[in-house]
């Protein structure tokens, strides 16, 4: 392969790429996100949860299951699980919200439905804002969360090519069975 070529597949486009991402934050002061990210959902009590960043969907969703209304102080409350990890059922949050509305959303595949939708804070690359999640059984999606463009609009500018500039979370390693 010619030195030219291999310039080309990454040391001279990576380098252009480069100096174009930290050219649009000095014009906009906007910090840069990936197309997916892992974020904290702390009013939830998720730690951490991997959200795809949607700049095609307007609203956010939340995977959430085993949902029941109840009122409490004359408001419309919601409790619902989470399984936070993506394609794992073994890890499970129970969380309780208020129903900001109930909204109607149509899905990737066309189809319309009646959603709760809670307002809750998230934090991202150390940010923290409110935002509107509709809940939504997920367990069939890639993703438990997907993050729409409400939520980022004038927060953050989305590099389509690149994922978790806010890093990974740190794992625990289980020690193994003797």
């Amino acid at each position: 392969m010619s030195k030219l070529r291999k310039e080309s597949k990454g040391g001279h486009a990576a380098h252009v790429t480069r100096i174009l991402q930290k050219e649009k934050r000095r014009r906009t002061g906007l910090p840069v996100i990936g197309w997916r990210e892992w974020i904290s959902l702390p009013d939830l009590g998720i730690e951490s949860i991997k959200a795809k960043v949607d700049t095609g969907a307007r609203s956010s969703s939340l995977h959430a299951y085993d949902l029941h209304q109840f009122e409490r102080d004359n408001e419309k409350w919601i409790r619902f699980k989470v399984h936070p990890v993506q394609r794992k059922t073994r890890e499970v949050v129970v969380a309780e919200a208020r129903i900001f509305e109930f909204r109607s959303v149509r899905s990737s595949s066309g189809k319309a439905s009646l959603r709760p939708v809670i307002v809750t804070n998230i934090e991202l690359l150390g940010v923290s804002w409110p935002v509107e999640l509709t809940l939504a059984n997920r367990d069939e999606m890639g993703f438990r969360m997907l993050l729409g463009r409400e939520a980022f609009r004038r927060r953050f500018l989305v590099d389509a090519g690149k994922s978790y500039y806010g890093g990974k979370p740190q794992q625990v390693k289980k020690p193994k069975s003797v």
